[in-house]
């Protein structure tokens, strides 16, 4: 039969089950893979391509129709990933399914540590016997040294008691003069003024006079040690300030001591101005030292409606004389001196006859 012929009458053709359009149809029915659908679809577009030819029937049509034979790759399972939702019509690429990131290779010359070498490790890293003897050693020391130090600390600033009265003698050795302790920040009425204490010599020249020297401010002294120092001493911070009060606390307004503890007052502050001068000061020799207070009221803030004076009051006390028993130095020298005249076993030096 002649192409124009088959073209003119397909449904004959269809029909009688021979010919083109039976075979297409018997196919289509079949089913079929990738590589028939591609040539299924290259047969197609050949036959569309030849003059006269009619073009195949729509494949929803088709199987719409009755009758008819199921259009190609109806009733075949969606092929896994692929989207089958409601909107599947609308896009056809399948959604990507991540896969797992490979592991990193591992570096050249690595070995993976065996049971062995992790024991060796864990061997290694245990402190021995002795370590372990020096740490309990040393963390029982700590203890015992932080409860001594909270027990004195206590006891020094608790109220009078049986073990404070008892042990005394042993808290303040303690205690003074690094750990000094005292309340005069929390008290009521905490020290409110500032105290300057000075002092001033009389020398003898060396033409045989005497002579008076200028006011030395000695708390001016300890503040200049102080300031900007990281880790300033104590003995710099309350020396002389604890000596000036326990001189005023001990002496009434005409300067006579209070009992033993003004006249232990007194001899304390006149050897603490001793060794500050030294047996030589300003171009003369220490005969006799004299010492003075200034006190000076601190200023009211600006929002407080109190009103003070803030006069400086001069509390001047009287001459005192400086002996060998002030002065460490020279008392040492002295007493060598002695020791070298004194005999020796029995027998009495040549230059003491």
């Amino acid at each position: 039969m002649r192409p124009d012929e088959r073209a003119e009458r397909p449904e004959q053709a269809g029909a009688g089950g021979e010919g083109p359009g039976a075979c297409r149809e018997e196919a289509a029915s079949a089913p079929r893979g990738a590589d028939a659908d591609a040539e299924a679809d290259a047969a197609g577009e050949a036959a569309s391509s030849t003059p006269g030819a009619h073009p195949e029937p729509d494949a929803e049509a088709t199987a719409a129709a009755p009758g008819t034979a199921a259009a190609p790759g109806a009733g075949r399972q969606p092929a896994p990933g692929l989207d089958t939702g409601p909107d599947a019509e609308l896009r056809d690429e399948p959604r990507l399914v991540p896969r797992p990131r490979p592991l990193p290779e591992a570096p050249a010359g690595f070995r993976a540590p065996d049971a062995r070498t992790a024991g060796e490790g864990a061997a290694r890293g245990r402190v021995s016997l002795p370590g372990q003897i020096v740490i309990g050693v040393a963390i029982a020391v700590a203890v015992v040294a932080v409860a001594v130090h909270l027990a004195m600390s206590f006891l020094h600033v608790a109220p009078s008691n049986t073990v404070s009265r008892e042990h005394s003698e042993a808290i303040g050795d303690y205690i003074y003069p690094e750990l000094e302790q005292n309340w005069k920040l929390f008290a009521p009425n905490p020290l409110q003024q500032n105290v300057a204490v000075s002092a001033r010599a009389e020398v003898r020249t060396p033409d045989g006079g005497t002579a008076v020297t200028s006011w030395t401010n000695l708390t001016a002294q300890d503040g200049a040690a102080i300031r900007h120092n990281p880790l300033p001493s104590h003995s710099q911070q309350n020396q002389l300030r604890r000596a000036w009060e326990f001189y005023a606390g001990s002496h009434d307004t005409k300067e006579q001591p209070i009992g033993v503890r003004g006249q232990l007052s007194e001899q304390y502050v006149r050897r603490m101005v001793a060794h500050r001068f030294g047996s030589e000061h300003e171009g003369g020799t220490v005969a006799r030292i004299q010492v003075r207070a200034a006190t000076t009221p601190v200023a009211p803030p600006s929002w407080s409606e109190e009103k003070i004076d803030l006069k400086t009051v001069y509390r001047v006390l009287p001459w005192w004389t400086v002996t060998s028993d002030d002065l460490p130095g020279r008392k040492a020298a002295d007493g060598a001196a002695l020791s070298e005249r004194q005999p020796r076993g029995g027998q009495t030096k040549e230059s003491n006859r």
